[in-house]
């Protein structure tokens, strides 16, 4: 058993594995309980700075007006402790992929995103948006000002099969939320982002997110939650280099994913060392804060394995949604090994 606290000790992922497969024994993972990847949020510190920045620069639309929320079931759902919490909430979308943005108005705006954050720090969380033209895309970047973190767009070389073609370039929000925009080739990618389309951009692949371990991951998100994994690379070189801008940046990559929805992709750096752990005293209203929402059935097993796994649950145990317009009826929030966090959601 573990608690969270960072990176896995091999002991505890001992444990851990062990537990799993006591679960395995007794049947009670043979379902699939992940039945689709729904979106991301992300904590802003000025929803209608942000909302501009995504519809004005990144095509995205509106499909709701900011919304006020407030209340005991959302104090619950965070885990902050103030029944006078509130927040304002707007949905986006590009193509069929949805994005959520959240400002904390009641507590006031929690901590920044620290100004020398790199890829690979554990904290690291991006969505990868889908264009079917790179060069338009970064025309259209520099149109705007927008922040590099990328030197200029990066095509990844024959050297890495899994990945050679594509071309990808990262960059910041107005708060420092790191987004890439990145192109597939044909024969790359899922199939739908070689349909014709007008606009720049076209979709959301995958949110991509920084562990310190790939079994400790693999366990969590296809053991216990019940995403597929989908294929894996190990890229390095020049080009990553310049595209994360972290030198010497060799990593092992690996993507999921669900029934529907868009995937889940892990950045697990092999080299260089000394990325930052996800800050243990992390909370929903600090900037680094983003949750991936994923539907699933059975939402009290779920809760039940994760709780006597000992992972951690943000929330104050299964919470009433409905009144939230946030998805679905029940959710709570956890954590990863990492401590990445998670909407559940039925």
């Amino acid at each position: 058993m573990f608690r969270y606290t960072g990176r896995l000790h091999s002991a505890r992922k001992s444990l851990v594995t062990f537990a799993l497969l006591l679960l395995f024994l007794a049947g009670s993972l043979a379902e699939q309980t992940a039945k689709e990847v729904v979106s991301v949020t992300i904590t802003v510190s000025n929803i209608e700075k942000s909302i501009s920045f995504f519809t004005d620069v990144l095509d995205f639309r509106k499909i709701s007006e900011i919304k006020e929320l407030n209340g005991t079931d959302l104090s619950n759902l965070f885990g902050i402790g103030k029944k006078d919490i509130k927040l304002k909430e707007i949905k986006l979308a590009l193509g069929s992929e949805n994005i959520e943005l959240i400002q904390f108005i009641e507590p006031a705006r929690g901590r920044a995103i620290p100004p020398d954050s790199k890829s690979n720090d554990l904290w690291f969380q991006h969505i990868a948006i889908v264009t079917n033209n790179m060069d338009s895309a970064y025309a259209q970047l520099r149109r705007h000002k927008v922040v590099f973190v990328s030197s200029s767009p990066q095509t990844l070389p024959d050297y890495i099969p899994a990945a050679a073609g594509i071309k990808a370039f990262y960059f910041r929000d107005p708060d420092g939320h790191n987004l890439e925009v990145i192109f597939y080739p044909k024969g790359k990618g899922n199939p739908k982002w070689q349909r014709a389309s007008k606009g720049i951009f076209t979709g959301i692949d995958h949110t991509a997110i920084g562990i310190s371990d790939t079994e400790s991951s693999i366990i969590f998100y296809r053991d216990i939650i019940g995403l597929t994994v989908a294929g894996s690379s190990e890229n390095y070189g020049t080009e990553q280099e310049h595209l994360n801008q972290v030198f010497g940046a060799h990593l092992l990559i690996t993507g999921l994913m669900a029934p529907n929805g868009f995937g889940v992709e892990f950045l697990n750096y092999i080299a260089p060392p000394g990325g930052r752990k996800y800050p243990v005293d992390s909370k929903p209203d600090d900037l680094w804060h983003w949750h991936t929402t994923i539907r699933v059935s059975e939402i009290q097993k779920l809760y039940d394995k994760l709780t006597n796994l000992n992972y951690q649950i943000i929330s104050k145990g299964i919470t009433d949604i409905s009144k939230l317009e946030i998805g679905g009826e029940k959710g709570f929030l956890a954590r990863d090994p990492d401590g990445h966090a998670i909407l559940f959601t039925e």
